[in-house]
This record gives structure tokens, C-alpha cells and sequence, in this order.
């Protein structure tokens, strides 16, 4: 669970430089009217994204400083989120820190990297609710409302739930698929148009793998034959001889000549031996050129009309090429390619209604999964109204009474709504339910928003009897409550500290108090003080303990510190919340 270890306040109202040690679970700040308890709140506002006034900077002073320490868990929320925003944890703690200068100008910093005002803002949500007369978070939200209704309500809502968002998933993909089809009909259409055109030129043609390469060479082969047998001719000649022409030299002869020259001495020397065998060789590889020469020249044709053919086939081939690929290879990938985007596109018909009965069929589901989650929200809400009404009766609030709005908001058409109750209503993710929790404060009044049926003290109280009823299914682990004992005295005091400190139990509880029966339920009691100058340094800032809590105490509950009936009662308040504890 994630605790908020201190802060340290520099220049911030009344306050010159203190420090704020808290206890992991109920910590009570006291003192005097006027002393700057308040602004224990003010400073965790700052440090959790509250605007930044200037007027908050102490007078004289360039700018105030408000830094705290978190102990967060690996996995938490807020620790990955601090880390999303670069932030490095000390030691499994998050050190964030705030600056307004007197200019009105805001830094934030958070795990020692400079952040946007925002990233804190997020992170409050995850890590402290706050319950005082101007500045509500965490349960006012009707977001967070139904989400702590449906922890509250635990298998009956989490079952449904989780059967109704899986059902939802499906139901948004196979709507994307089926408007991607439907609204793209005549794209895909025309399309399919063009790809039938292009494979049946392609298979009017019949092109074969590599046929334009051969047809190339054939066309230049055909185009200059006469210049092919009459070099092929010439060159038989200078090999062979011209048998009309005795007395013409060919080669043939003449290297003939030179073997038989060397084939008579060959016998005295290796190395003559070896050239008369190379010479040999050239003997033999002119016989054989000859020859081909002769055969190549006999079977060459000029033929026009072949050479004819094979340009017009070439041309088809050309034809082809310009429009689906640099050669006929590429061309019969693109036919094979286009045939199955084809068969793909020509399916389509089918394809949509396959996914419009998949649609219906899943709407259909959602509506019966949506009325279970509906049914099992009433059940729960009126469970958490009936408790929170309880504890409010506790609280001096005996008339009070809180109830859940649990309604959904009719869909302009059945066609973008399920069915609830017989209604065709709008659904999300969650379900298609608003949840709203609402205050009755007196007979007779009408329920509204708790934020707007009650004022002042009364609000925290309620949210106090909220959060004690909400207490482990909610996951904001520190609640700073201020000015939750306004107008509360006597026994009722006593029971909102024993609530806190219930709440305590479970989470971190941080409450500025001036009712001596709350304070004496906290784990910690801090007492804050003026110098006087007026300012509140850093001793000024200072945790109770033993005979100066005592005396505290004393001072609140009479304005006398050394008033014995005063010590004798705030020593029966403190052994009546340690009997509690």
C-alpha cells in the first residue's frame, strides 16, 4: 500500500520552513485557529496537480516549495505511471516536489525528472481522496462511483461484468469489420471492377514465365540473320579454307603445319613436348569452331514472317507490362495476387451477413448480460445505502439519508442501443448504467448529488461514512479529511474519530482537527504552532507523545493546557480510543 511519509513546506502562507512527519495510519493536525493547519491540505493540493496561486507565497519570500515522500509498491497504479513519465524511484519511494513562485509561475518535479502539472493531477486519483469544504476528489467523481459500486458489490457484479466486457469486445470488432465493409461497398466495388479487367487481359494473353527474355533474344537474332551468316560464313573460311581457292591459307592448315613441326622434336624436350600438345589442342578446338560454324550458317534463316510473329507477340507481352509489373514475371505475381484479393472481395456479400447476424446475436447477449449487471448494481447499491445511512445516523446526521441513482439513457434508435427493462438504452464497456451517489440530508428533501445536497462539514462527514462503508474495496490508499468534525460536538465527535480510526484500518487517514474526541483516536497527533513573529518554522511542526499530548489536548477541550478536570477528561479520551484500538 502506498504511504505518504512527509512533506516539507518552505514558504507557503504562514508557513517559513516545517516538516510534516505522517503515520502510516490515522494522523490528527492540531492547533490553534489561525496556526496554518490548513495548510496541510493546501500543500498536498500542490503536490498532487492544485492550482498554483501566487498569493500562496509566503510575503517576502521568492517562491514556496512543497516536496513529499511516498512509499509505493512495485505494480502499483502510480508507480507505473511515475515511471511511464520517467520518474526513478528512491529506495521504493516517490519524491515529488512542487515550486509556484511569487510571479504565479508552477514546476513540478516528480522522482527527480521535471514533469508536466498534469502527470501529478493523474497520479492524484491513485493516491489520495480528499474530503474538505472547497476541495472534493475521488468519490464526487460519477466515474469512480459505479467502480467502487461494483467493488463494493464484489462476484454479484465483478461475474456479469466480466462475461458482459468480453461479449463488448467482440461486439465493437465485429462492428468496425462490418461498417469497414458496408460503408466502403462501392470502393471495394469498383475495385473488384478493375482487378477482373486487368486478369482478363492477363489471361487473354497467356504470358509464360520468361517468355519476353526469349523472345528478346530471338527478334535480335531474326533482325540481323543475314549479317549473322554472312560473319558466320567469312569466319568458316579463315578456318577451313575456301575449296573453290587451293592456294588460299586458312588456319586449319597453318596450325596443322606448326604441329607437325614440333611433333618431329618433341622427343628432346619436355617443355616443346608440352607446347606441341597446346598446339594440339588449338588443332582440335578449330576443328570443332569450323564445323559449328558451318552448321550455324546452313541452319540460319531470314525469315520475315516468323520475325513478324514474334514482335507482335512481343508487343502483347509490352502491353502487359506496362500496367501490372517491370517484366512478365512480375506480371504473373500480380494476376495470382489479384486473383485472391478477387475471390477475397467477391465473398464479401457473404462475409456481411455472417457479421450482421454475429452483430444481432451479440446485442442480443449484451442485453441480458447489461440487465444482470443492472439488477445486481440496484442490489448493492441499496446494501451501500443502507450502511452508509447507519453510520451517518452516528455522525449528527441522524435525518440523513443516501441513496444510489442506478439509470441509463435512452438510445435514439433500437439500432444504437441494447434493451434494459424494455428500454433501448446507450451501453459502454461497463455496461449501460450511470450510477450516481445521491444525499436526502433531511425529510423531506429531495435526494440530489452529494456534492450539491450538503455543505460545509456535512459533506465531509458524509464522504467520511462513505469511505468507512467503501473501506477496502476502494483503492485510493491515503484519505486527508478536512473540516470534518465542522458542527459536530459531544458523542458525535467521538464516533467520527472512532470511524476514522476504523477507517485507518485499511488505509492511510490524515484529518486537520480542532475536536479533541477526533484527535484522540489518531495513531499521531502533530501539533502545528506559530513563532511569534507569526511565521511557522520547522519546530514549529511537532509530533505529540505522552504528557504533551496530554496537554493538547487539555487545550482543546477547554483552552487550558494545565486545567486538571481538562487533563482528567483528555486522559479518558485517549484510554477510551486505545480501549477502541
Amino acid at each position: 500500500m502506498s504511504v505518504l511519509e512527509e512533506m516539507r513546506i518552505r514558504s507557503l502562507g504562514v508557513i517559513d520552513d516545517a516538516v510534516v512527519e505522517l503515520s502510516p495510519g490515522f494522523t490528527a493536525v492540531t492547533g490553534e485557529t489561525g496556526a496554518g493547519k490548513t495548510m496541510v491540505v493546501t500543500s498536498l493540493g500542490l503536490l498532487l496537480g492544485g492550482r498554483a496561486d501566487p498569493a500562496l507565497v509566503r510575503v517576502g519570500a521568492k517562491a514556496a516549495v512543497v516536496e513529499g515522500r511516498i512509499t509505493v509498491s512495485d505494480g502499483d497504479a502510480a508507480a507505473l505511471r511515475a515511471e511511464e513519465a520517467g520518474a526513478e524511484l528512491d529506495d521504493g519511494a516517490l519524491l515529488i516536489s512542487r515550486t509556484v513562485s511569487a510571479e504565479g509561475r508552477s514546476r513540478a518535479h516528480l522522482g527527480g525528472r521535471s514533469v508536466p502539472v498534469g502527470v501529478l493531477t493523474e497520479l492524484a486519483d491513485e493516491l489520495v481522496a480528499v474530503h474538505g469544504q472547497t476541495d472534493q476528489q475521488g468519490l464526487l467523481k460519477p466515474a469512480r462511483q459505479r467502480g467502487a459500486l461494483d467493488r463494493y458489490a464484489g462476484d454479484g457484479v465483478e461475474v456479469p461484468h466480466a462475461k458482459y466486457a468480453a461479449a463488448y469486445r467482440r461486439l465493437r470488432a465485429v462492428a468496425t469489420e462490418l461498417e469497414e465493409l458496408t460503408t466502403r461497398a462501392r470502393e471495394r466495388a469498383q475495385e473488384a471492377d478493375l482487378l477482373r479487367f486487368g486478369l482478363n487481359e492477363v489471361a487473354a494473353v497467356e504470358p509464360l514465365p520468361g517468355e519476353d527474355v526469349e523472345l528478346a533474344a530471338e527478334a535480335e537474332r531474326l533482325g540481323h540473320a543475314e549479317a549473322l551468316a554472312s560473319a558466320a560464313s567469312l569466319a568458316h573460311t579463315a578456318l577451313a579454307g575456301n575449296p573453290e581457292d587451293p592456294e588460299s591459307v586458312d588456319a586449319t592448315t597453318v596450325v596443322a603445319a606448326a604441329g607437325q613441326a614440333l611433333d618431329g622434336v618433341r622427343a628432346h624436350d619436355p617443355a616443346l613436348a608440352a607446347l606441341a600438345d597446346r598446339v594440339g589442342e588449338i588443332s582440335i578446338l578449330l576443328a570443332d569452331v569450323s564445323g559449328e560454324l558451318a552448321g550455324y550458317a546452313d541452319q540460319l534463316d531470314a525469315d520475315p514472317v516468323r520475325l513478324a510473329v514474334v514482335e507482335e507477340r512481343r508487343a502483347a507481352l509490352t502491353a502487359l507490362t506496362r500496367k501490372y509489373g517491370e517484366d512478365i514475371a512480375a506480371v504473373l505475381a500480380w494476376a495470382q495476387e489479384g486473383a485472391g484479393r478477387l475471390t477475397e472481395l467477391e465473398g464479401d456479400d457473404e462475409r456481411i451477413g455472417e457479421l450482421t447476424a454475429e452483430r444481432d446475436a451479440l446485442r442480443a447477449e449484451l442485453s441480458v448480460l447489461g440487465q444482470a449487471l443492472t439488477d445486481a448494481r440496484t442490489e448493492a447499491a441499496a446494501r451501500f445505502a443502507d450502511a452508509v445511512t447507519g453510520e451517518l445516523a452516528s455522525l449528527a446526521m441522524p435525518h440523513a439519508r443516501v441513496s444510489f441513482a442506478v439509470r441509463q439513457t435512452e438510445a435514439a434508435d433500437e439500432a444504437s442501443g441494447i434493451d434494459i427493462g424494455g428500454r433501448s438504452v446507450l451501453y459502454g464497456p461497463s455496461g449501460a448504467d450511470e450510477v450516481e451517489l445521491l444525499l436526502a440530508p433531511h425529510p423531506g428533501a429531495q435526494p440530489r448529488p452529494i456534492a450539491k445536497g450538503a455543505s460545509g462539514g456535512e459533506l465531509s462527514r458524509v464522504m467520511l461514512a462513505v469511505e468507512v462503508v467503501f473501506a477496502g474495496s476502494d483503492p485510493v490508499p491515503t484519505y486527508l479529511f478536512d473540516e470534518v468534525d465542522a458542527g459536530v460536538g459531544g458523542k458525535a465527535a467521538v464516533e467520527v474519530g472512532r470511524r476514522l480510526a476504523k477507517l485507518a484500518k485499511s488505509a492511510q487517514v490524515v484529518v486537520v482537527t480542532h475536536l479533541p474526541q477526533v484527535a484522540a483516536f489518531a495513531d499521531r497527533q502533530l501539533l502545528v504552532e506559530k513563532t511569534v513573529d507569526g511565521s511557522v518554522t520547522r519546530s514549529g511542526v511537532t509530533v505529540l507523545e505522552g504528557e504533551d499530548r496530554v496537554r493538547e489536548l487539555s487545550r482543546m477541550l477547554a483552552g487550558q493546557e494545565d486545567s486538571e478536570t481538562a487533563r482528567a477528561h483528555a486522559e479518558e479520551l485517549l484510554a477510551t480510543a486505545r480501549a477502541d484500538g
